[in-house]
């Protein structure tokens, strides 16, 4: 899917207005749906809420940034306490938040050769430096797992 024609689109469809700037997936994007950049105009989405919610979920969000957008170049009250962007959002029916994502974290594991003990890491270590904290024993690599925080 080419992120910028369908923003161009749904900017058609909703607003009845042209998106002329381009749009961009930002994976690094954590607890937000997207961003908008008044600066030079673009766009920045989030890749994992179109993954986890499904495209109806993310057009909801599309229009968020949409209204943020077109707003700003009609030099209209653009922020999220204003009441022109709250009127909008209420009629082409965005998203106010983002829904909430997993927040899965990927440990590194670990044990002991001697004991058996168990550890998780975040980070990877160096076993010729590290021994078990319970025997001395050498530690072994068993890969990584990923665990969701929340849960």
């Amino acid at each position: 899917m080419n992120l910028t024609d369908y923003v161009k689109q749904v900017s058609l469809e909703d607003f009845g207005k042209a998106f002329k700037h381009t749009a961009h997936w930002n994976k690094r994007l954590r607890s937000t749906g997207g961003r908008f950049f008044p600066k030079d105009g673009h766009l920045d989405f989030n890749p994992k809420i179109y993954e986890e919610h499904g495209l109806a979920i993310f057009r909801q969000i599309v229009r968020h940034e949409l209204c943020h957008y077109h707003l700003y170049f009609e030099k209209k009250g653009y922020r999220h306490t204003d009441q022109d962007f709250k009127q909008l959002l209420t009629q082409v029916d965005g998203l106010r938040y983002a829904p909430a994502l997993p927040n899965r974290q990927i440990y590194k594991r670990y044990h002991c050769q001697t004991c058996g003990m168990q550890y998780f890491r975040k980070r990877r270590i160096n076993t010729a430096n590290y021994r078990c904290g319970k025997c001395r024993g050498l530690l072994v690599f068993d890969g990584e797992m990923t665990k969701d925080v929340n849960d």
